[in-house]
């Protein structure tokens, strides 16, 4: 075994189970509480297991990503609607699930079968300008939404204030999924610039809420969590470049794009 495909096996083992230990620990608390049955708990769990899976196999190139990504999104999308979150569960059916399709499509497209790992593309300039364009402009939008809502139920009393900070980085962790999503559908490499950004900020999040009063139990595990997502992500970046340089197309890209 290559020093490289050794520390790969090793970093992968650390960051799965580190990551199941989280996330295993999340759900069984959260679903395990008096007002869940055993059968949910089992339901998500799995689906927790299904999204540690999905994660460390797309970071790794492995199309099976998407196999783990499709029961992942409709075991997330069958608590939320259980849950009565209408938005999020119509978000992972009509946006996360398609999405799964589109990857496999263009993953298999990209020599992404039979074992062998995907070749990755790479943004021209003009296409980061347009992702920073979306991201810049999505998360005003969906800052706003959020501000709005807030205001309502600060005008109803359901809330004593209305938190900017926290608004701020949870509509930037909202359209930063929705941008990374596509990226990993269409293989490229940026998407995991993209990831460690989502990681980040949902890091900043949750220690927002470990701070705040009455936090629950769980919510320092979450960070732990989203820590071992951010390692996986920079594990992502470091095996993606190596994947985009084995590309031809992205080289030829790369070469046309300098000597312009």
């Amino acid at each position: 075994m290559k020093k490289t495909d050794r520390f790969n096996f090793w970093f992968n083992a650390f960051i799965l189970v580190g990551m199941l230990s989280a996330v295993l620990y999340v759900n069984i608390f959260k679903a395990g509480s008096a007002d869940e049955s055993l059968w949910k708990t089992i339901i998500f769990t799995v689906g927790a297991v299904m999204g540690v899976c999905n994660t460390v196999l797309s970071a790794n190139g492995n199309i099976l990503t998407f196999v783990f990504g499709v029961l992942d999104v409709v075991i997330c999308a069958w608590t939320n609607l259980d849950s009565g979150n209408i938005g999020i569960f119509l978000q992972h059916i009509l946006y996360f699930l398609p999405m799964q399709f589109v990857g496999i499509w263009q993953w298999r497209k990209r020599g992404a079968h039979k074992g062998h790992k995907v070749r990755a593309r790479r943004l021209s300039g003009r296409q980061w300008l347009y992702v920073a364009a979306a991201a810049v402009l999505g998360t005003a939008l969906c800052f706003g939404i959020l501000y709005w809502i807030d205001a309502a139920q600060l005008k109803a009393g359901r809330i004593e204030s209305i938190d900017s900070a926290k608004i701020a980085l949870d509509a930037s962790v909202v359209v930063l999924n929705i941008i990374g999503q596509v990226l990993l559908s269409l293989a490229f490499a940026e998407q995991w610039y993209i990831w460690t950004a989502v990681n980040v900020f949902s890091i900043l999040l949750w220690i927002n809420r470990l701070m705040s009063p009455g936090a629950e139990t769980y919510t320092a595990v979450m960070l732990i969590k989203y820590c071992f997502y951010l390692l996986n992500s920079l594990n992502g970046i470091r095996i993606w470049l190596k994947l985009s340089h084995e590309d031809p197309e992205a080289e030829i890209s790369t070469e046309s794009q300098s000597c312009c």
